[in-house]
């Protein structure tokens, strides 16, 4: 079974940056494309950018040109997060969809979660 583990989120002031890091972990797996969403209290959760095996990205009109999402081989995603917003505030999470090999299935999978607050 795939696990996704989130680190960096925390307290930054606005205008300020952090780097969200998210690593995949279990056996025999390949992961098609890697991403971080967000909720915010009260609202649903939202896609913030996506990256694929090809390293093609996408992102959320909200965040484009501020946040840069990226992916090594060992299965991390990475994302930088410039010039932030109290706007930003929210629990970010990582996703991955892919699929096992043994057994040979599709799976897609969430991190924990890790809070990013922006104050004004």
């Amino acid at each position: 079974q795939v696990q996704l583990v989130e680190s960096g989120g925390g307290l930054v002031q606005a205008g300020g940056s952090l780097r969200l890091s998210c690593s995949a972990s279990g056996r025999l797996f390949n992961i098609n494309r890697m991403g971080w969403y967000r909720q915010a209290p009260g609202k649903e959760r939202e896609l913030v950018a996506v990256v694929t095996r090809g390293s093609s990205a996408n992102y959320a009109d909200s965040v484009r040109g501020r946040f840069t999402i990226s992916r090594d081989l060992a299965e991390n995603v990475y994302l930088q997060m410039n010039s932030l917003k109290p706007e930003d505030t929210a629990v970010y999470y990582c996703n991955a969809v892919g699929y096992s090999v043994s057994p040979l299935r599709n799976f897609e999978v969430w991190g924990q979660g890790t809070l990013v607050t922006v104050s004004s």
